[in-house]
């Protein structure tokens, strides 16, 4: 039974037209050889993967193919045969890596004297060429300044800020760029045609976006949910194998924030952390949902009609506005940032999606129509209107023009509760710490991480809301610093986190708990523990 070949050395281009994702660098090798004009050295960086050897390989074919120097070189002759396997004496491929003394350097270099057995050009490739010594970089530079005139040296690295400046001043560099997804997925694609097994859409631009910009990585996935699939490369089982998150959870997510279902997002939290999901992982496809929501919403064109959610795309981008997404967005990059920070992955993403919430607009039609604000001189109409605004106490006086506001006790924590904000201004309201508050005159602090968020319209929001919630002008300023850093968010999570020690203390003090300990060597989960919800807090309900 004969060996089947892998994938990656199967279909490892052959000439300059069946490579993908590098059109500039082979518009500029093609003209160079048409026209001649060829240079002694070449340096190809990139990222692993993207076909810097591959490139060397069919350049070298490209300058010794017995039908001349050709950007088309035959495939057929023997130079081109022994060089597509690794037989051609005349070429010779060194790992720097493997090889970084400089008595490697000199004996390569020694070589170099000496004419091409049967070839035009000697050609040397030096992979990851940033791994050589010091000493040896020195060894090659006058080599590689005035090499003999059948020497072709083509350098690659995946690093070339680690190489001198002497060494790239005297090379013509390529700069190989990761090949985007959608290629990618085409390319595994035709392979796949060729080779006869059946596959699908979405578990292609799955492995397209695991490989991060490397054909060879996507080809080696590929190969790989081939033998998982037994012969067919399906979406559920490259998701499994990959351990991608389900797409459908990303949906369900944003469909609980859009239900402000507090409840929800915790039991998806802990469906995906049964399933060992990689919760940095999560927010990233979820940061990347969040993006395909906001080019529904501004470039519709963008979203083409055969993506698989194409419809729950569209009826996301009509649920939330666009300053939700953006503010969304910055909460799922934040959250991923600090995931490393919080006791525990879950605990990290469940806080990140407590955030979304908190940021969520109190009703969320008002993104579609105008908030019903009342005003300052109706009385409520019912029980619930009455405890709206409990914190600071109000007197409202009959006549609009002279409303008074009782400022004892006032705060802006509790006074950003009060304001009918969302989006962004919210969240520009709830990081900031008051130095001065009175009804006349509003000075903010923003710490420094959080001064992106300091755009005019946020601004103008904020004052708005206080102008209407006062009754009158308010001078509101904002400075970047900060003062105790107990911004309302910083209070919330404070009360959280106290919250959480208290319910975990009681746990650990139960008097079964104890005993389950002592008797069975039982171990307290943690994570698993979360404080009951009060039944007058805000988000009893969710």
């Amino acid at each position: 039974m004969s060996q089947t070949q892998v994938l990656a050395r199967k279909w490892r281009p052959r000439s300059f037209s069946e490579l993908t994702g590098q059109e500039h660098v082979v518009k500029a090798l093609t003209n160079a050889l048409e026209q001649n004009r060829l240079h002694h050295a070449y340096l190809l960086t990139g990222t692993r993967g993207v076909g810097k050897t591959t490139i060397a390989r069919i350049l070298a074919k490209s300058l010794n193919c017995e039908a001349g120097v050709t950007a088309t070189p035959c495939g057929t002759c023997p130079a081109c045969l022994q060089i597509d396997s690794g037989s051609f004496i005349d070429l010779i491929e060194l790992d720097a890596a493997s090889n970084t003394q400089v008595d490697n350097m000199r004996e390569l270099l020694e070589n170099t004297l000496y004419a091409p057995t049967s070839a035009r050009y000697k050609i040397y490739i030096i992979d990851e060429v940033h791994m050589l010594s010091k000493s040896a970089f020195n060894a090659m530079l006058k080599t590689l300044e005035e090499p003999p005139a059948h020497v072709k040296f083509v350098l690659a690295t995946t690093d070339p800020q680690k190489i001198p400046i002497t060494v790239l001043s005297r090379c013509l560099q390529f700069n190989l760029k990761q090949i985007p997804q959608t290629q990618i997925a085409g390319h595994l694609n035709k392979i796949l045609a060729q080779e006869k097994i059946p596959c699908d859409t979405p578990s292609l631009q799955l492995i397209a976006r695991a490989a991060q910009g490397s054909m060879r990585d996507a080809l080696s996935l590929l190969d790989q949910a081939i033998a998982f699939g037994e012969g067919n490369v399906a979406e559920a089982g490259v998701r499994d194998m990959l351990g991608s998150i389900d797409q459908g959870y990303l949906f369900d997510l944003l469909e609980a924030l859009a239900q402000q279902n507090g409840l929800k997002l915790l039991s998806l939290a802990d469906e995906m952390e049964a399933q060992c999901l990689s919760f940095d992982s999560v927010l990233q496809d979820l940061a990347a949902l969040l993006h395909r929501l906001a080019l529904a919403q501004t470039v519709p064109q963008a979203i083409s009609e055969d993506t698989p959610e194409y419809t729950r795309i569209f009826t996301l981008a009509k649920t939330f506005s666009p300053d939700d997404i953006q503010l969304f967005y910055q909460i799922t990059l934040h959250g991923r940032s600090d995931l490393g920070l919080a006791p525990d992955e879950y605990a990290g993403f469940t806080m990140t999606l407590m955030r979304m919430l908190t940021f969520m607009p109190d009703d969320l039609s008002a993104n579609n129509q105008p908030q019903h604000v009342a005003s300052m001189d109706t009385k409520p109409t019912n029980k619930a209107d009455t405890t709206q605004r409990a914190e600071p106490e109000q007197i409202v006086q009959p006549s609009p023009d002279n409303i008074r506001v009782d400022l004892s006790g006032l705060d802006w924590p509790k006074l950003t509760q009060q304001l009918k904000l969302t989006g962004m201004a919210k969240m520009l309201a709830q990081h900031s710490e008051a130095r001065v508050l009175s009804a006349e005159n509003i000075e903010l602090y923003v710490p420094d991480v959080h001064k992106h968020l300091l755009e005019k319209k946020y601004q103008d929001k904020i004052r708005t809301e206080l102008n209407s919630y006062f009754g009158k002008p308010v001078v509101l300023n904002f400075s970047v610093g900060s003062l105790t850093g107990l911004t309302p968010v910083a209070l919330q999570q404070r009360e959280e986190e106290e919250k959480q020690e208290q319910a975990i203390a009681a746990i650990e003090k139960d008097p079964i708990v104890q005993e389950l300990i002592e008797q069975f060597d039982a171990k307290l989960i943690v994570p698993s523990i979360k404080p009951i919800p009060n039944k007058g807090d805000s988000n009893d309900e969710r």
